[in-house]
């Protein structure tokens, strides 16, 4: 057998590995584990279409430099480049007045800039911005592209594991079976349930409102992320001169914010803004995002492995959500393809506790992490202000330090998979 000879497939088996959400996580994965020799097929209770469209979700999602390694690696990033808006420095303010980046502001501060490890990055920015329905669409194009099994829209209301097989049973009755079921289906995993695995976590009484709007003056490409009392207020560049906005308020006053009418939204948004970057204009709906952190106790159990959102749930504070699952499709697409190399039976949990082991360490302290800075900034206690902007303040002064955090944000720090090596399997 070739290195990227198809597997051997039983006619018993639907696919070498169901998996249960084809968000953009899962659509990573399929395409990863197609680039290796696997069968993926994908399940999800929504359309490519209707996930493409503006009002499915309103997000926009901070992409590391080595997930869009991973992404070009699988064949899709020269689809997103048009759609990108690189990410060249980072502003983090904290204060406890509204007004971004202004005169209100505290002079603790922390700047991120991208050359600063253009040595050690081959010249990337810091990140990328994209909304989240263009990456989408480029998934969605790509499945198509590779003639990937999709059942859209379907729904998975039980799963089942024997010695064999996994099975996943539909809402219209069909059963599928494979060696392998991923749940790549969210924090309500069916999977997740199916496999018994407990989870860890707590609700932070906080909610993001989301928005997009377009400015008068150039952002040039700078990430402002300002922390009030009430939580974090980021402003987060966007091709054509726009931005998303991920406003932190407490849930019933984000609840109002959402049900406010436009004007009196845009006079609170103002506040919250300052103008800096000239007159705004609120784009396209308002959305509204509880914040919880959810962690599950573990990745895998016999013939079920977890991934993304269904294995970690965590606070937009750092922007790392979807990071972390594509890190996961990076891990779990290598295990696999090296085990089917060997002859292994890639549903076993001998295969699978290679993965849930990768990933372990990286999730939690990510959990934990982003756990810290939510309580440390989500408030207006003196003493943790003072603790804060001094700490700030240190790191903002010490170079390497800089360094390694726009380097760990970036993707680029531990044991790496060679997909966000930008390797091929």
């Amino acid at each position: 057998m070739t290195l990227n000879a198809p597997v051997p497939f039983q006619p018993s088996f639907d696919a070498d590995v169901i998996i249960v959400g084809a968000g953009m996580a899962g659509m990573t994965l399929a395409l990863a584990l197609v680039s290796g020799g696997l069968r993926p097929l994908l399940i999800d209770p929504q359309t490519f279409d209707a996930q493409q469209a503006p009002e499915f979700d309103g997000r926009s999602s901070a992409i590391a430099y080595s997930s869009f390694r991973f992404w070009k690696a699988i064949g899709v990033g020269e689809a997103l480049v048009s759609k990108a808006q690189n990410i060249e420095q980072i502003l983090v303010t904290d204060g406890r007045t509204p007004g971004a980046a202004n005169g209100a502001a505290s002079p603790f501060f922390l700047r991120f800039d991208s050359a600063e490890i253009a040595d050690r990055s081959d010249g990337e920015p810091l990140g990328y911005m994209l909304e989240n329905r263009s990456i989408r669409a480029a998934l969605a194009q790509a499945v198509m592209d590779a003639a990937i099994p999709v059942l859209a829209p379907a729904t998975v209301v039980s799963a089942s594991v024997d010695g064999a097989a996994a099975e996943v049973t539909l809402s219209d009755g069909r059963v599928l079976r494979a060696p392998l079921v991923v749940g790549a289906e969210g924090r309500h995993s069916i999977i997740r349930q199916a496999a018994k695995i407990g989870t860890v976590g707590w609700d932070y009484a906080q909610s993001g409102v989301v928005a997009t709007v377009g400015m008068a003056k150039p952002h040039e490409g700078v990430a402002h992320e300002y922390f009030l009392p009430s939580g974090p207020f980021a402003i987060l560049p966007l091709t054509g001169n726009r931005a998303s906005l991920v406003w932190t308020e407490k849930t019933d006053r984000a609840e109002a914010l959402r049900n406010a009418r436009p004007e009196v939204f845009e006079a609170h948004l103002r506040r919250r803004f300052g103008d800096f970057l000239g007159e705004i204009e609120v784009l396209g709906p308002r959305f509204v995002y509880p914040l919880s952190l959810q962690l599950a106790e573990d990745m895998a159990a016999p013939r079920l492995a977890l991934m993304g959102d269904a294995a970690h749930g965590v606070h937009p504070i750092a922007g790392q959500g979807l990071n972390l699952g594509l890190k996961d499709a990076a891990a779990l697409a290598e295990v696999l393809t090296d085990a089917i190399r060997l002859g292994e039976d890639i549903g076993s949990l001998v295969v699978l506790e290679r993965y849930a082991a990768w990933r372990r360490f990286d999730n939690v302290m990510l959990a934990a992490a982003t756990d810290v800075f939510v309580r440390l900034f989500s408030n207006d206690n003196p003493m943790l202000r003072f603790v804060r902007g001094a700490g700030m303040a240190v790191v903002n002064l010490i170079g390497p330090a800089r360094k390694f955090f726009m380097q760990e944000a970036g993707g680029a720090v531990g044991d790496l998979p060679k997909l966000l090596r930008g390797e091929p399997l």
